[in-house]
């Protein structure tokens, strides 16, 4: 995983992404109230998949979520099977 990549958070847009000249990774959430968010879709394109892209946005979302008391809702399969395997290292 490279961790010298920077996510950024658009809390408006309700993203968090990653730029590179290949293209934008992103993480997607809505805000349901009740401090629940559902994150619901991240996508990396192809030309930059296999840099652990995807990984990084996950642990910004819910290191945020953790941050602000939200409640997760993992919608997105991908952030479903990341938060399983962290909650196994636990």
């Amino acid at each position: 995983m490279n961790e010298d990549v920077a996510v950024q958070h658009d809390i408006e847009g309700r993203m968090f992404y990653i730029d590179d000249e290949a293209g934008r990774a992103y993480l997607t959430y809505m805000d349901l109230g009740k401090q629940t968010i559902d994150i619901y879709r991240t996508f990396v394109p192809d030309s930059l998949r296999g840099r652990g892209l995807a990984a990084l946005l996950a642990a910004e979302a819910l290191k945020y979520a953790a941050e602000q008391g939200y409640k997760v809702i993992p919608s997105c399969s991908y952030v479903a099977r990341y938060m399983d395997e962290r909650a196994g290292r636990d």
